[in-house]
């Protein structure tokens, strides 16, 4: 008998160097190998957010080696659930997938202080998209 598919995540949003890369670290965390995590942006950044980088340390996450990744269309036909991040029609369109919009703050040209908040909206909203993929949060 085969186990059932991981569930694949793609969150996206214009540059992938803050939200979208918070979001990917928080789902990895929390969702370990029962899902799978992409993301990508539609234009991105050179590098993630040196911001992001010490509010995700701040939580004992480390995403200092992660680089922005051009959002293709591969990596969207591959994923089950798509999250857009203020990348409105940047992001393609694909019948049958699920797409959510997670309207967040963009943490582009802000310090660590205006980020930690982004980072705990973040991570309360993945804590949830893994209640409703029927799949227990690490601790």
């Amino acid at each position: 008998m085969s186990s059932p598919a991981v569930p694949s995540v793609l969150f996206v949003c214009v540059h992938n160097a803050g939200r979208s890369q918070m979001a990917a670290a928080f789902l990895t965390r929390l969702g370990g190998d029962q899902v799978e995590v992409r993301s990508a942006g539609s234009a991105p950044a050179d590098t993630v957010n040196p911001a992001v980088v010490e509010a995700l340390a701040e939580v004992g996450i480390d995403i200092s080696a992660e680089v922005p990744k051009v959002l293709t269309v591969e990596a969207v036909k591959a994923s089950d659930v798509v999250i857009t991040m203020g990348c409105g029609d940047a992001c393609p369109y694909f019948p049958g997938k699920r797409y959510l919009d997670w309207q967040l703050d963009d943490p582009a040209g802000h310090g660590l202080d205006a980020v930690r908040p982004i980072r705990d909206q973040i991570e309360r909203r993945v804590r949830g998209l893994l209640a409703e993929l029927g799949i227990e949060a690490a601790s």
